[in-house]
């Protein structure tokens, strides 16, 4: 892409992509972009069943067509962020979607579980260098003073995606069967592909910072601590618990993830600035992304697995579950954006999560009575309106903690917290509901297909477990939110 300079009467800022009248279609090509990364994340999840049959999957492959998709996206977001800031946030934002649409188009011609989990691992990849740089588009094609909405309706449509996912799962799972979870891949070729025309003919400029280098042993100690841990959570359900390989696994992640902090405390370019958490409101939001994600991503990845596989509910009822958070995200994330936009993120914060955390305890609650309709969607309910409430004052407080010229940084390391939480869930949740359903004297595996009424029984309890650790940790997000609100507000 060469640089052109914009029309005589309106002249481009040095960190800005284009002129006013095509903001609308960077917001559209940014928000087609990360949905195709959130919307397959979200999708999957209510696919994995079907593809455990289709693949003669087991548990353990069904966490890793999640988590090795996650893991690649946690692992290398922070480069694909400095990336951005380093190359031109275009270049790299387009390198990004042409990687994720071949990977994707590998998924759906998968032919074995190990197939598709090394083709997931390629799409998190494209992912990392696609998903912050959606973010800092917004930011840098937007002034101050309208960024604020512009990036609620970029998380809007970022969280109604990840809702809509399981959805769009449901409808054509259940019309098609259960080869057609194929098709959920396939469709990334026409989006991606109209994503990419739109940036390239809209963007006017991309300023690239040569000076900036990049952090390549960082990125190989993030991606190995981040993969032994996520290897160790996960093996419970072969090992009942965590045995002595476990706890070695676990403990090897765990030193290798000290030493790329230590490598990014002494690096000229680090991924990761570690300085940039001197910022309080900025370390405060991403601990509640942290916190909200996790939840989030626990709750998405294993009630389908229960309602499906314990209930014998349907995969298209199942996707009504979700409806009501496409509802209340998308009718409230714009205002909340606004509305932190003019009274600081906090107390959007506080409020969403307390209300996440009266949700995830009443599914806790309802689970056990196994009503889908009556029960389970108006629990769910309190999910998408606290979510409305929550995803874009987030947003907006970490992108507005850090200059224009580290956009693409930041939104690095605020994705990679999320990504992470939703990698971690996964894979130390696992270990809880195989541990859960063991205990409640499960006969089989949980998520697996069965009319047993003791499988039944005990996917409720291993999924109840999940339930409160999530709203556990979503009051601990109310109350670090009311402790941290000065900072939150001025962020």
């Amino acid at each position: 892409m060469t640089d052109i300079m914009a029309p005589s009467d309106f002249r481009l800022g040095p960190y800005s992509l284009c002129a006013p009248e095509a903001r609308k279609f960077i917001l559209i090509a940014a928000i087609l972009a990360s949905s195709l990364g959130f919307i397959d994340g979200s999708m999957v999840a209510i696919a994995l069943p079907a593809m455990r049959a289709s693949l003669d999957g087991t548990l353990a492959h069904a966490q890793w067509i999640s988590n090795a998709y996650m893991l690649s996206l946690s692992a290398l977001i922070l480069v694909g962020g400095t990336a951005g800031d380093r190359f031109g946030l275009v270049r790299v934002f387009g390198l990004g979607i042409a990687i994720f649409v071949v990977a994707s188009m590998g998924c759906a011609f998968a032919g074995s579980a190990e197939f598709l989990i090394g083709a997931r691992a390629a799409q998190g990849l494209g992912a990392a260098l696609m998903v912050p740089g959606s973010l800092a588009l917004v930011s840098r094609a937007y002034p101050e003073k309208e960024r604020g909405r512009a990036i609620g309706i970029w998380a809007a449509a970022a969280a109604m995606t990840s809702a809509l996912g399981p959805i769009i799962g449901g409808v054509v799972l259940t019309a098609g069967g259960d080869e057609v979870w194929r098709w959920i891949f396939a469709i990334n070729l026409p989006l991606g592909g109209f994503a990419l025309y739109l940036l390239f003919k809209h963007v006017q400029q991309d300023p690239a910072q040569p000076e900036r280098g990049l952090d390549i042993p960082g990125a190989l100690f993030a991606t190995l601590g981040l993969g032994l841990i996520a290897w160790a959570l996960s093996s419970a359900e072969h090992s009942q618990g965590y045995d002595l390989n476990t706890v070695i696994i676990g403990s090897i992640g765990l030193s290798a993830f000290l030493i790329f902090l230590f490598i990014e405390a002494r690096s000229p370019h680090p991924m990761m600035p570690l300085s940039i958490f001197t910022n309080l409101g900025f370390s405060a939001a991403n601990l509640i992304s942290f916190c909200v994600y996790f939840a989030f991503s626990a709750i998405l990845f294993y009630l389908p697995m229960t309602v499906i596989g314990g209930w014998g509910v349907t995969e298209l009822e199942t996707a009504a579950a979700y409806a009501p958070l496409s509802i209340f995200i998308a009718a409230l994330s714009g205002l909340s954006g606004k509305l932190a936009d003019r009274y600081g993120a906090a107390p959007l914060l506080i409020a969403g999560s307390l209300v996440l955390s009266l949700g995830y305890a009443a599914l806790a609650i309802v689970i056990p009575s196994q009503n889908f309709w009556g029960a389970v969607l108006p629990a769910m309910c309190f999910q998408g309106i606290g979510m409305g409430l929550t995803v874009a004052p987030l947003s907006t407080a970490v992108m507005g903690s850090v200059r224009s010229d580290s956009t693409g940084t930041a939104s690095g390391i605020n994705n990679a917290v999320t990504r992470m939480a939703g990698l971690i869930a996964v894979a130390a949740m696992g270990s809880v509901v195989v541990m859960a359903y063991g205990n409640a004297a499960g006969p089989e595996s949980f998520g697996a297909m069965s009319t047993n009424p003791s499988h039944a029984t005990a996917s409720n309890a291993a999924f109840v477990t999940v339930a409160w650790v999530s709203s556990a940790l979503c009051m601990a997000s109310a109350v670090l939110g009311v402790f941290t609100r000065r900072w939150l507000n001025t962020a």
